[in-house]
């Protein structure tokens, strides 16, 4: 299969496209979506077989408006109101009691529906002029960091979709956050993103958050609760906070014939930058958003250098923070 890349104003092709049934990857304010008709069996798993995802996996349908949504779920409870009107369009996604046709491997044969609106004039046009909600996961090979440009969409899945609409690079960087609303007194985080759980509090009190599960029998209501996800081929390690256990660590690997790669903030490298001749920044210590918007595509850089491990910065667990972590954490493996 030939897969084309589309400026904005080819958009009606991808529009076609969808409408044939077939997979159109597009820009979102998070990362790049790998859209298709959420109502259509045959289109959805092509979605699947394209990124080799996991069936149990769910997948996340996206909306142009409201009504729409409404379309798909038994009932907004009034504290998901009160999430649409401060939160869509945007990068927050509710997971709601689901009715309504759609393909039953969208949900993995569950209940319950994953639905968010993007943020993104392209994706909601896009949605708007096929005339059906689209099942979009995040456009990369299943496990591997996640699309944050058109390019890194070209390299994971060239020949296996039929197009992809490049709108330039991604504003937030990392996914959506998951929100749980089907009891809409105990809203519980299933995967941290870009609004945060500080953000939702002030419009909902006290939220809660879900542990994630590697179990065959746990299923998982949300994409990221379940496998190994964000993972480049070489090895990732998180770096020690203490600079002396950092430099410790990096001589160590440099013993045993690594090429360390830093993936670090500004700050962190003025200390250690002389100790490889692999890097990329994240920005600024203190501004955990500019490190959520670089992590994927640092990640992929370093993967494409010399390096053959790579050290990556922890940054603290709050705000869009704890959302980093959690895609760091579960990139990385343990150091034995």
């Amino acid at each position: 299969m030939k897969t084309e890349r589309l400026t904005k104003k080819e958009l009606a092709k991808a529009v076609n496209w969808i409408k044939d049934g077939e997979v159109v990857a597009f820009p979102t304010e998070t990362v790049y979506g790998l859209g298709a008709d959420a109502t259509n069996e045959e289109a959805v798993q092509k979605i699947f077989q394209a990124k080799g995802r996991p069936a149990d996996n769910p997948l996340i349908i996206h909306v142009a408006s409201v009504e729409q949504a409404e379309q798909y779920v038994t009932c907004f409870p009034e504290e998901a109101k009160r999430v649409v009107s401060n939160f869509w369009p945007g990068a927050c996604t509710l997971v709601l009691n689901k009715k309504g046709d759609i393909a039953s491997s969208v949900t993995a044969d569950l209940n319950t529906i994953a639905i968010r609106m993007p943020n993104h004039p392209l994706a909601l046009e896009l949605i708007e002029q096929a005339g059906v909600p689209l099942a979009a996961p995040s456009a990369n090979s299943s496990g591997k960091p996640s699309p944050t440009t058109a390019d890194h969409v070209y390299k994971d899945l060239n020949g296996k979709i039929r197009g992809i609409i490049d709108g330039g690079a991604t504003g937030v960087g990392l996914e959506s956050t998951v929100l749980d609303m089907t009891d809409p007194k105990k809203p519980t985080i299933l995967r941290p993103g870009g609004v945060t759980s500080e953000q939702l509090e002030t419009v909902l009190g006290k939220v809660y958050h879900e542990k994630t599960s590697d179990s065959e029998l746990f299923a998982p209501k949300s994409p990221g609760m379940k496998y190994r996800h964000y993972s480049p081929d070489k090895p990732v390690y998180i770096l020690p906070e203490n600079l002396e256990q950092a430099e410790k660590l990096i001589g160590a690997l440099e013993d045993k014939k690594e090429c360390v790669g830093l993936l670090v903030s500004e700050d962190t490298f003025e200390s250690l930058g002389s100790l490889s001749s692999n890097h990329f920044l994240l920005g600024r210590k203190g501004y955990p958003e500019e490190a959520a918007n670089r992590l994927y595509e640092g990640l992929r850089k370093l993967d494409e250098s010399d390096a053959t491990v790579i050290l990556a910065e922890a940054y603290d667990k709050t705000g869009i923070g704890r959302a980093y972590m959690n895609r760091l954490e579960k990139a990385a493996e343990w150091l034995k």
